[in-house]
């Protein structure tokens, strides 16, 4: 082959490895969801609003890196699951804003399993995780500053 085009290459694309164990971490994460009827997606909302309680879309989109067209359905499904509010604010009607309702957090207790038993599956050390994490985000923060 042409050594040329040893660049494009999958084995020396990082966007490969990346999407493919992200892929299956998050097919990880299935049964467990299922259980709560969340998708991935939802379920990371989830832990946003969880964490920080009241707080703007806008705000959730930077926290998760989505945009508004990706989260305007998924907030509908939790507020039709009866999970979330969603109400203009009184200070800037622009702002819409998102609140958990009592059975949203009523659901932080059945999700607590979730990270140790997910943690389970990765088979890499504390010390390589930790590592890869800081990476990661490392790299998302350059990309988005």
């Amino acid at each position: 082959m042409d050594s040329r085009y040893d660049a494009l290459k999958l084995s020396k694309q990082l966007c490969f490895p990346l999407y493919a164990c992200s892929r299956g971490v998050i097919r990880e994460y299935k049964p467990y969801l299922d259980k709560l009827d969340l998708t991935y997606t939802q379920y990371i909302a989830m832990l946003v609003l969880w964490e920080k309680g009241t707080l703007t879309v806008k705000e959730l989109g930077e926290e998760l890196y989505l945009d508004s067209g990706t989260l305007t359905p998924l907030l509908k499904k939790l507020e039709q699951k009866g999970l979330i509010n969603r109400k203009r604010s009184s200070a800037d009607e622009r702002n819409l804003l998102l609140s958990l309702t009592k059975a949203g957090w009523n659901m932080r207790d059945d999700a607590m399993i979730i990270p140790e038993e997910l943690a389970k599956t990765v088979p890499i050390s504390q010390e390589d995780a930790k590592t890869l994490y800081d990476i990661l985000y490392r790299m998302l923060e350059k990309k988005n500053p």
